[in-house]
């Protein structure tokens, strides 16, 4: 199918290419951008005036659900979730249940994914089995059956000598291991330590949580030379480690969540559960970090951290309700938030959510690697096309994801997904 996006402002984060003009696609590949052949004949146009042609979303930290809810058809919600948010491309941690760590459930998810013709699903192996942080998985048969890395999710690894072991099996094949730096024995509260916590009488998160591990993390990366991805960092110590360990020459990246990136402890009002998240929400001070550290690219990717909570598990005591917001239908116009309060380009701004994210995951991707997060000649038609003057409001009853709980809801919020294509075909057009 032949189709052309016209007069739209086609940007692609990673040339710097920004320039009103008509982008061509040929079934699945964009073949002209600007100089379109004067015998191209298009099956369908969209009219993209006013709006932003850009390169699909590529979100780092989606849940899904599945394995473990298909009886939910959750997978088919979250991922039409993500397509309305302007997402072609996700990762999914492997804490589902059963966990990621056998090839057939690998490839069974990725094939219920691939049937739905949404956003495309890269999982994350688990590193140990059943996430129990004592036997490592097979890393080779996940790898072969498409995993795109290797990952503990929210369960920390207590023994050190089982995450060192992790790391040179890892990088003996050049795998990647993504991991959220938190201290087993530190990281158990549910809101960051401080006067806020204090106060509410909620066990508190300490920063050397984060720190501690970070610290632990490094040090095995040198002794392995393992590659190393972190998952959420929250602190302004935990952005300062980072910054001094790239300068160093460790191969680590990062991301922050748009929870981390835009909120604080404040924001957990009267013990509202809706702000019950890992990490923590902490302080205005590493906010700031955090917001500071993503436009200097030390941290390397924005994420939603898309975690959908039904309604039982958040009616509950703030301290035992689960953690977790569902946040992939806002990411871009969270981006787009961060972007005009810090008066960035779009340009930069759409890199965190494309071409920054499409660099962490590398050669991972196979032959998609090189245009993943781009929108460039000859390479993938996963396009998001926006409304950067249109704003909307965050109504919970209105999100496709089955998750409904977020912090940002009622918040009016900038971009207007208005059209989502997924190897050129339209994953989601807005009524």
């Amino acid at each position: 199918m032949n189709m052309l996006i016209s007069g739209g402002r086609v940007i692609d984060p990673a040339s710097g290419f920004d320039e009103i003009t008509d982008v061509a696609l040929v079934n699945a590949e964009v073949v002209a951008i600007k100089n379109i052949a004067n015998d191209f004949r298009p099956d369908q146009v969209i009219n993209a005036r006013g709006c932003i042609v850009a390169p699909g979303l590529v979100d780092l930290a989606v849940r899904l659900r599945e394995p473990g809810h298909e009886h939910a058809r959750m997978l088919q919600s979250e991922l039409a979730a993500a397509v309305a948010g302007g997402v072609t491309r996700l990762v999914c941690p492997p804490d589902t249940d059963p966990v990621l760590d056998e090839p057939g459930l690998v490839e069974m998810l990725r094939h219920r994914a691939a049937k739905l013709q949404l956003a495309q699903v890269h999982p994350l192996g688990a590193l140990t089995r059943n996430l129990g942080g004592e036997t490592l998985t097979e890393m080779v048969a996940l790898s072969e059956a498409g995993c795109v890395a290797f990952s503990q999710a929210e369960v920390p690894l207590a023994n050190t000598q089982v995450l060192q072991r992790a790391f040179q099996y890892a990088s003996t094949f050049d795998y990647a291991v993504w991991l959220r730096p938190q201290d087993y024995h530190l990281g158990r509260g549910v809101a960051a330590s401080g006067a806020l916590a204090t106060r509410m009488g909620l066990a508190g998160v300490p920063v050397a949580a984060e720190t501690i591990a970070l610290h632990t993390i490094f040090e095995l990366m040198k002794a392995t030379g393992a590659r190393v991805h972190l998952c959420r960092l929250s602190s302004a110590a935990g952005v300062a480690l980072v910054r001094q360990a790239k300068l160093d020459g460790l191969r680590v990246s990062c991301d922050v969540s748009i929870n981390s990136l835009h909120l604080t402890d404040v924001d957990l009002g009267y013990f509202d559960s809706r702000a019950r998240l890992n990490p923590p929400l902490r302080q205005q001070r590493d906010r700031d970090a955090l917001q500071a550290g993503l436009a200097d690219g030390t941290i390397d990717a924005l994420v939603s951290d898309h975690t959908p909570v039904d309604d039982d598990a958040k009616a509950l005591p703030f301290a035992e309700s689960e953690a977790g917001a569902t946040g992939v239908e806002l990411l871009l116009s969270l981006a787009l938030k961060w972007g005009q309060q810090h008066g960035l380009g779009l340009a930069q701004t759409l890199a965190t959510v494309s071409s920054g994210p499409a660099r962490v995951l590398g050669s991972a991707l196979g032959p998609q690697a090189a245009s993943a997060g781009r929108l460039v000649v000859g390479g993938a038609a996963d396009l998001c096309v926006f409304d950067p003057a249109a704003a909307w409001t965050v109504d919970a009853g209105h999100l496709r994801s089955q998750g409904k709980h977020t912090p940002f809801s009622g918040y009016e919020l900038p971009g207007v997904v208005r059209y989502t294509l997924v190897g050129g075909r339209v994953a989601f057009q807005a009524a």
